[in-house]
C-alpha cells in the first residue's frame, strides 16, 4: 500500500521533518524564473523607456513583474502545503492550501489589474506586452526545469514488498 507518510527514502530538512523529491524542483524553478524575471523586467523597462519615456520604463517593469509574481504563487503554495508531509491528513492540508493559494492569486491578479489600469501613468500597451513575455518565459523556465530534474513519476510512493504482503494475509 502507499504511505503519505516518510519512508527511508525521503531526505529531512535542516528542520528534521522529511521532505517530497519535489521540494528542489520548485525551489530551482522559483529561483531561476526569479533571475529571469528581473532580466525580463530590465529589458521591458529598456524597451518601454525608448518607445513612451519614463512612463514607459516603469510600465514595462511592473508589467514584467507583475508576470513573474503571480505564476510564482502556485510554485509557492505547493511549497507551503509540502510542509506538512508526514502529517496523517497531509493531502488534504496540501490541496486546501494549493487550491487557496491559486484562489488568492486570482483574487489578486484581477484587484491589481482593476487598479493599475486606474493609473494615468500606466502605458497599458507596454504593460501587457510585458505581462505575457515575462508570464512565457516564466513557464519556459518551469518547462526546462523540469525536464532537467531527474524525478520519477511515482518518486514518493513505497511500494508493498512480498514480506509485507505475506504479513497482510
Amino acid at each position: 500500500m502507499t504511505s503519505p507518510v516518510p519512508d527511508s527514502r525521503s531526505t529531512p530538512d535542516p528542520s528534521g521533518r522529511h521532505s517530497i523529491s519535489s521540494t528542489p524542483l520548485l525551489r530551482a524553478s522559483l529561483l531561476w524564473g526569479l533571475g529571469v524575471g528581473l532580466v525580463i523586467a530590465g529589458v521591458m523597462a529598456l524597451i518601454g523607456f525608448f518607445v513612451a519615456g519614463g512612463e514607459g520604463a516603469a510600465s514595462g517593469a511592473l508589467g514584467a513583474l507583475v508576470g513573474v509574481i503571480f505564476p510564482a504563487f502556485t510554485a509557492l503554495s505547493i511549497l507551503l502545503g509540502n510542509r506538512w508531509y508526514g502529517h496523517p491528513q497531509w493531502l488534504q492540508i496540501f490541496f486546501a492550501v494549493v487550491l487557496g493559494g491559486w484562489l488568492l492569486k486570482f483574487v489578486l491578479v484581477i484587484i491589481a489589474l482593476l487598479v493599475l489600469f486606474q493609473v494615468d501613468w500606466l502605458v497599458r500597451g507596454i504593460f501587457a506586452l510585458a505581462v505575457i513575455v515575462a508570464a512565457v518565459a516564466s513557464l519556459a523556465v518551469d518547462m526546462v526545469v523540469l525536464s532537467r530534474m531527474r524525478l520519477s513519476g511515482a518518486s514518493d510512493v513505497t511500494l508493498p514488498t512480498a514480506e509485507s504482503l505475506r504479513d497482510q494475509e
